[in-house]
């Protein structure tokens, strides 16, 4: 991208603005991608992109403990303290 002159511009509309779609290909911005915004003390702006990770458990490494469990009858009194 280049940093002289403009790379693309967007209209304000009530609190919104749109990203240019030159922009979101080239950030490879999507859906559920969120924008962190950064006032500079010379008055510019930076925008960091934090791409949202794919699918609900894209964290999740499953149970890694070394009890076995049974998920009939253990479901409901998971991490239930009974004493």
């Amino acid at each position: 991208m280049s940093s002289d002159g403009i790379d693309a511009e967007s209209t304000v509309s009530g609190n919104q603005a749109n990203i240019p779609a030159r922009i979101r290909r080239e950030l490879d911005i999507d859906d559920g991608d969120q924008l962190r915004w950064q006032l500079e003390d010379d008055g510019s702006v930076r925008v960091h992109v934090v791409q949202q990770e794919a699918g609900t458990f894209a964290e999740f490494d499953g149970y890694g403990g070394a009890a076995t469990t049974d998920v009939t009858n253990d479901h409901d009194a998971w991490g239930v303290d009974t004493e």
